[in-house]
C-alpha cells in the first residue's frame, strides 16, 4: 500500500539538508522555493523512499528527481549509482543538460546519456571509463546490458520518467529486462503524466510501498488564454491557420497535428507561404530532428509544427502561442499541448481549430475542463500582414568540445574588431557546444557579417570552417 504525501513540508531548498555545495549552486540559479512536485516528494525520496510522481507539464518534476539523485549520490564511488530512463532521445538529453546545471559545484560528477539514434562506438568508449549516472532509453540501455558494456551490479536509484510515454511507445519489455539487471534493494522513482491501466501494473510490481505525490500542471486560466475557431474542412484549416499567424505573428510557437503526414504537409504549406517553420515527427532522421529542435531553442525558427511527441518529453519552454490544428484523439494530449506555453507564471495563449466532427470532442473538454469553450469567428489579419521569419540565425562551427572550444572563445570572435566589423554583444542568441560543433545564434540582419568573421577567425590556434543552418 502507498502513502501519499502531505503538503505541510517546508518549500525552501535550504530546508531539505542537501550537501553544501547542491545547496549553494541551487540559490546561485535562482532556486529558493520549490514547486509543490518537489516539496511532496524531496523530504521522502532524500529519505529513500519509493515514490509514484504524477506531475503535468511544468511542474518542476526534473529537479523533483535530479535533486535526489544527486542529494544520495556517493561522489567517492565511482560506479553506475543511479540510471535515469526516458521515452525519447530529446528527453534523454534534457534530463542530463539538466543534472549537469545542478551538479556544477559538485566536484567529478560523470553523467553519460546511452540513448539510440547515436553511434554505439562512443558510448562504449566512454561507459569503460566509467559513470556515476546514466540517462538514456529503454532500447539503447537494454542493448548496452546485453552486450556487457553496462553493469547495475552497483544501482541504488532507478528513475523511470514518463513511464506511460514509454509504454505507448512499446517499451515494457526493455523496461522488465532492465529492471530485472538491478539490485532488488534499489530504491525506484516512477513519474508519469497518468496512472492509467498501462502504468498502475507495473507501479505496483515495481516499487516498495511508494509515497504517492500527484501535481496537476501549473497553468491555470490566468496563465492560458484558450481560443476555439470552428472551419469547414481541410483547405480550410491551413487558410484559418495563417490566418492566426498573420493576426498574432508569434515569434516562438508550436502547431501540434495528429498525424505524421499532417505535419510535414503543413510545415512545407507554411514555408512555401514564406513562413520560417520545419516539421518534427518521427520519420525524420535523428540529426535533422535535432538540428530543428536546436534552432528552434535559439529562435531561428519561429513555428514548429509537431506530432505530441514534442508535447511531452521535450523541454520547449517560453512559447508565445500553441496552435491545435485539430483536436487530439485523447484529450488529456490537449491538456500537455498547452501546457507547453504559459509555463513558470508567464502567459500564453492556445487556439484550436474545430471542424464539424469534432464538436462532440469539444463538448467533452468542456466537461473535463468544467469551463464554457464557445467557437469564435476568426479574426481578420492586417491588409498588410506579411509572412515572418525568425529573428536569429543559427551558424556552426566544425569545432566543439574535442577541440576545448567554450561559448566565450564564439563570442570573443565575434565581437572582435580584428577579424572583421565586429558585432555587439546584444546581437548575439544562445551558444551550444556540442562534441564536435559548436552552434551560435546571431541576429538575422547581421548573419553574413557574423559567418564572414567566423570563417576568417581562428578558434584555439586552428582555423575553423562555418556555415548557415537552413
Amino acid at each position: 500500500m502507498s502513502d501519499t504525501a502531505d503538503s505541510a513540508h517546508s518549500t525552501h531548498f535550504a530546508d531539505l539538508g542537501l550537501p553544501s555545495d547542491l545547496t549553494e549552486n541551487l540559490a546561485s540559479l535562482g532556486y529558493h522555493q520549490m514547486t509543490p512536485i518537489q516539496a511532496q516528494s524531496l523530504p521522502h525520496t532524500l529519505a529513500g523512499r519509493d515514490l509514484l510522481g504524477q506531475g503535468k507539464t511544468g511542474s518542476g518534476k526534473t529537479a523533483a528527481f535530479g535533486l535526489a539523485v544527486l542529494g544520495r549520490l556517493k561522489v567517492e564511488r565511482f560506479r553506475v549509482q543511479s540510471l535515469i530512463l526516458c521515452p525519447t532521445r530529446e528527453l534523454a538529453d534534457q534530463v542530463a543538460e539538466e543534472l549537469r546545471r545542478l551538479a556544477r559545484q559538485m566536484h567529478n560528477v560523470k553523467i553519460l546519456t546511452l540513448c539510440g539514434g547515436a553511434p554505439l562506438g562512443p558510448q562504449i568508449h566512454s561507459l569503460s571509463h566509467g559513470a556515476h549516472i546514466i540517462v538514456g532509453t529503454p532500447g539503447r540501455v537494454e542493448q548496452h546490458l546485453g552486450k556487457g558494456t553496462l553493469s547495475l551490479k552497483d544501482l541504488t536509484m532507478l528513475v523511470l520518467d514518463e513511464a506511460d510515454r514509454m509504454l505507448d511507445m512499446g517499451f515494457q519489455e526493455s523496461l522488465d529486462a532492465i529492471i530485472e539487471a538491478t539490485p532488488p534493494q534499489r530504491q525506484t522513482l516512477l513519474f508519469s503524466a497518468t496512472f492509467d491501466d498501462a502504468v498502475r501494473p507495473l507501479a505496483e510490481s515495481r516499487l516498495r510501498q511508494p509515497v504517492t505525490v500527484s501535481v496537476e500542471s501549473v497553468h491555470d486560466q490566468s496563465t492560458i488564454q484558450q481560443h476555439f475557431y470552428a472551419v469547414e474542412g481541410p483547405s480550410s484549416r491551413l487558410d484559418a491557420l495563417t490566418q492566426l499567424l498573420l493576426k498574432w505573428q508569434p515569434q516562438s510557437s508550436v502547431v501540434f497535428c495528429n498525424t505524421r503526414q499532417e505535419t510535414q504537409e503543413v510545415a512545407d504549406a507554411l514555408a512555401a507561404k514564406g513562413f520560417s517553420a520545419r516539421a518534427l515527427h518521427g520519420d525524420m532522421e535523428q540529426r535533422e530532428r535535432d538540428q530543428t529542435l536546436l534552432r528552434f531553442a535559439q529562435q531561428s525558427l519561429s513555428i514548429l509544427v509537431a506530432t505530441d511527441v514534442a508535447a511531452r518529453g521535450l523541454d520547449i519552454s517560453d512559447l508565445d502561442a500553441v496552435f491545435n490544428y485539430e483536436l487530439p484523439r485523447d484529450l488529456d494530449v490537449h491538456i500537455h499541448r498547452i501546457g507547453r506555453t504559459g509555463r513558470a507564471g508567464s502567459h500564453g495563449t492556445a487556439y484550436t481549430l474545430v471542424g464539424p466532427k469534432e464538436t462532440f470532442k469539444l463538448a467533452t473538454l468542456e466537461t473535463r475542463l468544467n469551463e464554457t469553450l464557445p467557437l469564435e469567428p476568426l479574426p481578420s489579419a492586417p491588409a498588410k500582414a506579411q509572412a515572418f521569419q525568425a529573428p536569429m540565425v543559427t551558424l556552426e562551427v566544425d569545432a566543439g568540445k574535442k577541440q576545448k572550444i567554450r561559448p566565450g572563445d564564439v563570442v570573443g570572435v565575434l565581437t572582435n574588431s580584428d577579424y572583421g566589423q565586429a558585432l555587439l554583444f546584444e546581437q548575439l542568441g544562445k551558444i551550444k557546444v556540442t562534441a564536435r560543433s559548436t552552434f551560435v545564434a546571431v541576429a538575422r540582419p547581421v548573419a553574413k557579417k557574423a559567418l564572414a568573421q567566423l570563417q576568417q577567425a581562428s578558434l584555439k590556434g586552428r582555423k575553423v570552417r562555418a556555415r548557415r543552418l537552413s
